[in-house]
């Protein structure tokens, strides 16, 4: 009997396994095939531009790119437009669900409309936000300073970076809104009737009950937010092209420069190497903060 069990295990354990396969294997491939392919390249002297310097380069490649001053002042940029950009989402999140968690006349129209700009294209909120927005001559916000007395300001030519991180933060602002709100759904109310019977005031009530109660899905939001902020492309290519200068060059905007402008795939190669180990040390810290949370 107990032989018989063991293999019926045994057997529906490799059942399992045959039907797994074929769908492990394609993701392996899948991830694995571009994953060596551009540690080849990074590798390789492969610049189009001269198509007979070829052969092995070792880590001259990774030493061009260290040894770069753009790579430096794209990293900076980078951690500056993820950091304010997490700054400004989750403090406007949980603000925003707090408010919207509130009984008022509108509120399902209020929060569809706060929540649709997540799904407007990059591309076309970047359009929207440079020719409509903050151009200098006929912008929104130009309008509303000469309204008010003040010159127009040219956003992308003084605030270059800063223009980036408002145009980004209006697109995932509405993410963390919502999933702050779904978490805030399963607040206890009693719980919060029971402090304000206590006592306790608005402000108490948000620091000692809802934030921790957000605590969780603020990590989650901090790390969706953060591996997809790494990647930000599309709004730089359509309003600043990294300029002026590299003031708005991030690491993703620096690897399409030396691989589609310089036309040097070693390098960019080995630029997407350095992405990948920044994107897997982001990783690592934001998945234990998550798991810290959700263990307490």
């Amino acid at each position: 009997m107990t032989r018989t069990r063991a293999s019926g295990r045994q057997v529906g354990g490799l059942r399992a396994l045959s039907l797994q396969a074929p769908a492990v294997t394609l993701l392996l491939l899948w991830m694995l095939i571009p994953l060596g392919m551009t540690l080849w390249f990074s590798l390789q002297r492969y610049n189009l531009l001269m198509p007979g310097m070829t052969g092995f380069a070792g880590f001259e490649n990774y030493e061009y790119l260290l040894t770069d001053p753009a790579l430096w002042v794209a990293m900076g940029n980078t951690l500056l437009l993820v950091g304010w950009v997490l700054a400004i989402t989750v403090v406007g999140g949980t603000l925003l669900a707090v408010l919207f968690q509130q009984e008022f006349p509108g509120r399902g129209i209020a929060r569809v409309l706060a929540i649709s700009p997540f799904f407007v294209m990059p591309t076309v909120s970047a359009l929207v936000w440079k020719n409509m927005m903050m151009h200098p001559g006929s912008g929104v916000l130009a309008w509303l300073f000469q309204s008010l007395g003040l010159p127009a300001v040219d956003w992308f030519s003084h605030f270059p970076l800063t223009s980036i991180v408002i145009i980004v933060s209006w697109q995932w602002l509405p993410f963390a809104l919502l999933i702050l709100l779904t978490a805030l759904q399963s607040l206890d109310e009693d719980q919060v009737e029971a402090a304000r019977m206590d006592g306790a005031g608005p402000l108490a009530i948000f620091f000692f009950i809802t934030l921790p109660h957000l605590k969780r899905a603020i990590s989650v939001v901090i790390m969706i937010e953060m591996i997809f902020l790494l990647t930000i492309f599309a709004e730089i290519f359509v309003t600043t092209s990294g300029g002026p200068g590299l003031a708005t060059t991030n690491l993703a905007y620096l690897i399409y420069i030396r691989a589609l402008l310089d036309f040097d795939v070693g390098v960019a190669s080995a630029g997407g190497v350095v992405a990948i180990i920044l994107a897997n040390i982001v990783a690592i810290f934001l998945v234990r903060m998550v798991a810290r949370n959700l263990e307490e």
